[in-house]
């Protein structure tokens, strides 16, 4: 996705440790005319119209979530990172270790949500190692429901978790993959 692409050199800073901040345009403050040209992108991307709900993990992945899932007119669904009070009822579970914050989460999802008959499609932002999509997949497996897809906005191309996901048999589409990524500098696949 072009746009993107030049949004992320034009805005997105590059840390050392390849760690991409684009959390002036994507995930802190959100440029809603992007993000929605991201949901349009994911429902070409996507045309089944067997998808029944979208799911994501918080925190970054639910507002770039909820503007796909209008044009898919579905229901958007989160993973928790932490169980709280007013999360009643059985949950799945699953542990998922965040490559940026260097921490493991114990992800729960209310089972009332999320059931045999759905038809999945999960959207994040980031895929880095894979360690997110695979616990949403492992609570998608859990809940017995049918995966459709993962739809991710930026793939890091040069670690592991997109080529884990695709041999998986997995329709993966990222709307943009750095093949490679230095302390100052990042070049895309084509």
């Amino acid at each position: 996705m072009q746009l993107l692409k030049e949004r992320i050199l034009k805005d997105g800073t590059v840390k050392p440790g390849n760690v991409l901040k684009v959390d002036s345009f994507l995930n802190h403050r959100m440029d809603i005319g992007l993000i929605n040209e991201i949901g349009k992108e994911f429902r070409r991307r996507f045309p089944s119209d067997k998808i029944t709900k979208i799911l994501t993990i918080e925190a970054s992945g639910i507002g770039i979530a909820c503007i796909a899932a209008q044009y898919f007119h579905v229901p958007v669904v989160f993973a928790k990172k932490a169980q709280s009070i007013n999360i009643d009822g059985e949950v799945y579970h699953t542990k998922v270790e965040s490559f940026t914050h260097k921490k493991v989460y114990d992800v729960i999802l209310s089972r009332k949500f999320l059931d045999p008959d759905d038809h999945v499609l999960v959207i994040d932002d980031f895929l880095a190692n894979g360690c997110a999509l695979m616990g949403l997949l492992d609570i998608i497996e859990e809940a017995g429901a049918t995966l459709e897809g993962a739809g991710i906005v930026i793939e890091k191309g040069f670690q592991q978790g997109g080529q884990i996901i695709r041999q998986k048999g997995i329709h993966l589409e990222s709307l943009a993959i750095i093949d490679t990524m230095t302390d100052t500098s990042l070049t895309f696949r084509e």
